[in-house]
């Protein structure tokens, strides 16, 4: 009964991040969407089967595709969609758009335009945290590409000396923009053995989320119980291009026999094989609702007063002020 339970509550989140994000690309061509979107159709289970396994205490930071980690951890899809548009009611009150999201309430802490910006970025508030034995574990997902900056390394070799309680999560998706990994990684297409001349915990991750669901389990309760680093190389595989909402296979950099082959491992239909018709009825209903409600609640809210543009920040950045 409670794995029927889990295969439910992980199938409904990432069809909840998939809906989404193919709502986002079927309104970006219209110009509503104020920002650039990096979507994370394909790679949904690497979001929730880590987020799943964290408490809202615990903290979350993103690269620029970082809808599923924002979704996966809690955050609000109405202020989610708002901050697409660019709305005063987004969870960055209109200003971050969809690379520079955070949503405090559940402590994902932010995403970034910059490749590997936020990892070291959740070093220091592992370390703060650490310092002020707040007995969290922050998270920081990062995407192959990001592995060619050395500020990951020092980040990682940071970590480890100090012993700090964070997970480096590497969605693994093998293409940094359109370079194939193996043009980059000179030891083959995956990064977890690099980290262990830095003394830090890793491990491999394949693509079945149950199995993946309860091994990040493990490593989460190790990195809270030891504060210590450990680091988890996951598979997996975006059906987009690198930014957009179209496909991008005729221009030649990967194939569709590839595509195919993921898309027979894609953990949502997965999952679906397992549950009942009445089951997915439902989520499927549940969604339909959730989607005009998001819509409604985009359209519905105005746009940020442009006399409030830097008061509003500089009110952000010094609240007692």
């Amino acid at each position: 009964m409670l794995s029927g339970r889990l295969t439910r509550k992980l199938y409904a989140e990432m069809y909840k991040i998939r809906w989404f994000e193919e709502l986002v690309a079927e309104l970006y061509p219209s110009d509503v969407i104020q920002s650039p979107i990096h979507l994370s159709i394909g790679q949904e289970a690497v979001a929730v089967a880590v987020c799943h396994n964290l408490e809202k205490k615990d903290a979350v930071f993103s690269s620029c595709r970082g809808h599923a980690a924002y979704i996966a951890k809690g955050g609000s899809l109405n202020e989610l969609i708002a901050e697409l548009y660019g709305k005063e009611t987004g969870c960055c009150g209109g200003r971050g758009g969809s690379m520079h999201l955070i949503e405090l309430s559940v402590n994902f802490m932010g995403s970034s335009a910059i490749v590997a910006s936020t990892v070291p970025v959740a070093v220091g508030f592992a370390q703060a945290n650490k310092l002020l034995k707040k007995n969290t574990v922050t998270v920081v997902f990062l995407g192959d590409g990001a592995m060619d900056e050395g500020s990951v390394w020092e980040s990682i070799n940071f970590a480890a000396l100090r012993k700090l309680p964070i997970i480096f999560v590497l969605e693994n998706n093998f293409y940094a923009i359109h370079s194939h990994v193996n043009k980059r990684n000179p030891t083959g297409p995956h990064f977890a053995e690099r980290v262990k001349p830095f003394g830090i915990n890793y491990e491999f991750f394949d693509v079945d989320i149950l199995d993946n669901h309860s091994r990040v389990n493990v490593y989460v309760k190790k990195c809270r119980e030891l504060n210590m680093p450990f680091f988890l190389e996951f598979v997996t595989y975006r059906y987009k291009e690198h930014v957009g909402p179209n496909d991008d296979i005729h221009l030649g950099y990967r194939t569709q026999s590839e595509m195919d082959w993921w898309k027979k491992m894609d953990q949502i239909e997965v999952l679906k094989k397992k549950l009942t018709v009445e089951e997915l009825i439902e989520i499927e209903e549940d969604a339909k609702v959730e989607k005009a409600r998001v819509m409604k609640f985009a359209e519905n809210t105005g746009f940020p007063a442009k006399e409030e543009l830097y008061k509003y920040l500089y009110n952000r950045c010094f609240p007692d002020e």
